[in-house]
Order: C-alpha cells, then sequence, then structure tokens
C-alpha cells in the first residue's frame, strides 16, 4: 500500500486543498548579517501596559524581526527617527553594536504586544542592557527627536 491509499492509515483520503498557493503573505524581507554557527533563535511575546515605556535602551547579540499583533509600539533604534509601529505591521532591527532606545507602548488606553524573533551571538544574552555613560559617549549617533 501506497500512504496515498485510503486504506493506509485507516483514514479516507481527503481532497488536497488549494488554498496554499494563496495562504502565503510576505510582511517582511530583510538581509541580515550572517548567522554564526552555534547561533540560538529565540521567539518571544512581549506586552507593555497602556503608557508603559518599555525597555531600557538596550542591544541585541544579533538581529531581530518582529510584527506588532495589538496596540503600537514606539520604536527607535539607533541612527533612525522614533516612529510608531501598529498592528498588523513588522519591524527588524540589525542588531549587534546598534542600540536600541524605544520600545515601549506608544498608548495610554490599551496594551501593545508584539511577537519577536531573535538571533541570539553563541554564548552572549539577548538583550544587554546600555549605561547612562554608553548613552552619553554615543548621542551623536542617535537621530534627531521631536521636541528634544
Amino acid at each position: 500500500m501506497s500512504n496515498g491509499d485510503p486504506a493506509a492509515g485507516g483514514a479516507e483520503r481527503r481532497p488536497r486543498s488549494e488554498a496554499w498557493k494563496t495562504a502565503l503573505t510576505v510582511l517582511q524581507s530583510a538581509k541580515p548579517p550572517s548567522i554564526p554557527h552555534g547561533a540560538e533563535v529565540m521567539t518571544a511575546l512581549v506586552e507593555f501596559p497602556p503608557g508603559d515605556p518599555g525597555t531600557p535602551p538596550h542591544r541585541h547579540s544579533g538581529p531581530a524581526f518582529g510584527y506588532v499583533l495589538e496596540g503600537e509600539m514606539l520604536f527607535e533604534p539607533e541612527g533612525e527617527p522614533e516612529r510608531v509601529i501598529k498592528a498588523g505591521e513588522t519591524f527588524w532591527e540589525p542588531g549587534g553594536d546598534v542600540i536600541h532606545y524605544q520600545d515601549g507602548n506608544n498608548r495610554t488606553d490599551s496594551w501593545s504586544r508584539f511577537l519577536v524573533t531573535m538571533l541570539c551571538e553563541p554564548g552572549q544574552p539577548m538583550l544587554t542592557l546600555v549605561d547612562d555613560e554608553e548613552l552619553a559617549r554615543r548621542q551623536h549617533l542617535r537621530a534627531p527627536r521631536p521636541g528634544a
């Protein structure tokens, strides 16, 4: 008996769906740096309550790719102006030496939830906070901010 035979596995053969041909929608495409041997890939759900400023300035050891599920995120990687990313939109950052200044909830009336997949350098933490001294030294690399 072949795997296509209705008797294989005892289940009746179901007709093949054609939905797979249109089921995929590309939301984001990026060319990240090479992935080192032994890297770890992590997918995480991040949830911030209304008005929460998010994670203090930090960096990731490798690139991060995200999708906002609910609400709005104020996003600011080093060298780029801050911007609002809304539910249904994507973001990515290269990681490495780039400081991630903001990822907080841009709304005061609802939660912000986003899914992020990160590639972590072998033996390195996924997230490292940046101290005030380093922020001051790198201030010239931060894009101008509205009202700043």
